[in-house]
């Protein structure tokens, strides 16, 4: 061969050489940035992991303050129910107290005067026994309306405020 083939022969080496260096670096830059990628897309994942995981937690909160509100609400209930098992007592022995007092009622004697005045008190007492009767029925319903309704209200009332904290 002569000279000038030997010369282009190496100077294709050498470009050959160049042009390899020249993809290595390339493959290097690539490497790189892909790994600067992947890693700014664990952090990113990172904080998007740590995000949902305070969101979680501050939903477990809520939920569990939601339950403390309906516990609470549910102790509120059975004390409610328990006055009111009570008051009904006491209505009852009120009513049975009246009832006792209306058949007690009378004149009892020879007099016809006298009869017709008791029979006429005795009509009168059960009269006022069964107004008593209903009224103690309808202020039980109402009282346990407005318990119900009270209690409702306070319960969403700290449910609310547990969510809006």
């Amino acid at each position: 061969m002569n000279t000038w083939g030997v010369r282009v022969i190496a100077l294709l080496a050498v470009v050959g050489s160049y042009w390899l260096v020249y993809q290595h670096g390339r493959s290097v830059e690539r490497a790189e940035a892909t790994a600067a990628s992947a890693q700014r897309d664990s952090g990113d994942r990172l904080a998007e992991v740590l995000g949902e995981r305070g969101e979680r937690t501050k939903e477990q909160q809520r939920a569990d303050a939601q339950e403390e509100v309906r516990a609470h609400a549910q102790k509120q209930r059975t004390i409610a129910e328990g006055a009111a098992a009570r008051a009904d007592a006491a209505g009852q022995r009120l009513r049975d107290e009246a009832g006792k007092l209306a058949a007690a009622v009378g004149c009892p004697g020879q007099d016809p005067a006298d009869a017709a005045r008791g029979e006429a008190a005795r009509r009168a007492a059960m009269v006022l026994s069964d107004l008593l009767n209903r009224s103690v029925e309808t202020n039980r319903e109402l009282a346990a309306a407005y318990d119900r309704a009270r209690l409702a209200g306070l319960a969403c009332e700290a449910s609310y405020d547990g969510l809006v904290e």
